[in-house]
């Protein structure tokens, strides 16, 4: 899941979908459960131990979407749960994500650790989360311009995905994670069969707010526009309070109405746009520029058209 050698290859894009799926595409309020083990956000049977604190964190991420409340829970995480490899590795994507490539590095080895410390009790996500720090250690390789040593983590990182597979194929972490590169794969190489890559998604990966988000966005690219806009609905009906999943169905809204210049859709869109900049503290800076960048460009749009029904493009 590593990178080819040119930065426009499928293998460049995977490593940055990686990065979003700790950093985007997951407050303090914790899932109320009966099982013996501490808060698991993947599976509602059969859970595994992984710590309440790093739940919370997951959750203020992808059902939330508040990135600074989860910064704050997952300092205190690397505290109080130091041997859960989630937690580093959502600390590697925050680094990566505000460009501290030394950060990263040092979070990837300590997922890495900690996987590696975990396996013994717990060889499938022990395996799962061995691939993700060879996958962080490969993305910061990448950076450096260490690309032959990137790609040489490409066997290691498949090679303990396959384990975790073989211990069940159907664990809903594991399909979330791998999952997600396949649908990314789906999209971008000629050999993939898309649809059995959705319809395992679909089956099998957890939680729901996230499995409907990462649907949505491969139909968009798949240009089956309806159906993207049918699963960012999903998604919302679960999380309706999310501002990233505001902003997507802002942007879905806005490509539609750009297609057919309809003015009704521009106005909708901006309205999902505005309700995402109403929790803009929450989000991430890069996705703070990103949503005003596109909030102000549709508004332009909209007086346009306004201005001129006819007008066949902008």
């Amino acid at each position: 899941m590593l990178v080819f050698l040119t930065r426009f290859t499928p293998m460049n894009l995977i490593r940055n979908r990686w990065a979003q799926i700790f950093t985007q595409s997951i407050l303090g309020v914790l899932i109320a459960g009966g099982t013996a083990w501490a808060g698991d956000p993947f599976r509602p049977n059969n859970p595994h131990n992984i710590g309440d604190q790093t739940e919370a964190a997951f959750e203020a991420i992808f059902r939330d979407g508040n990135y600074r409340g989860a910064e704050e829970i997952l300092a205190g995480a690397i505290q109080a749960e130091p041997n859960e490899p989630l937690v580093y590795a959502m600390q590697a994507s925050f680094a990566y994500d505000a460009n501290d490539m030394e950060g990263m590095r040092k979070y990837a080895q300590q997922t890495l650790e900690s996987a590696q410390r975990l396996a013994p009790s717990d060889p499938l996500r022990g395996n799962l989360y061995i691939a993700v720090g060879h996958f962080l250690e490969g993305s910061y390789l990448l950076k450096k311009g260490s690309y032959l040593q990137a790609v040489g983590k490409t066997g290691t990182v498949f090679e303990h995905l396959d384990k975790a597979s073989a211990i069940n194929p159907n664990d809903p972490e594991l399909n979330l994670l791998r999952g997600y590169l396949d649908l990314f794969l789906s999209r971008y190489t000629p050999f993939s069969q898309s649809e059995q890559v959705i319809s395992r998604f679909e089956q099998y990966a957890a939680p729901d707010y996230l499995r409907y988000r990462a649907l949505a966005t491969t139909y968009r690219d798949l240009e089956k526009y309806d159906l993207a806009m049918a699963n960012i609905d999903r998604a919302l009906a679960i999380t309706p309070d999310n501002p990233e999943l505001q902003y997507l169905k802002g942007q879905f809204l806005r490509n539609e109405g750009r297609r057919s210049m309809d003015l009704g859709k521009l106005q909708q869109a901006q309205q999902y746009y505005a309700m995402a900049l109403q929790k803009q503290d929450q989000l991430s800076r890069a996705l703070v520029v990103q949503l005003n960048h596109e909030n102000n460009a549709v508004v332009d749009e909209i007086q346009k058209l306004a201005q001129n029904p006819s007008l066949k493009g902008f």
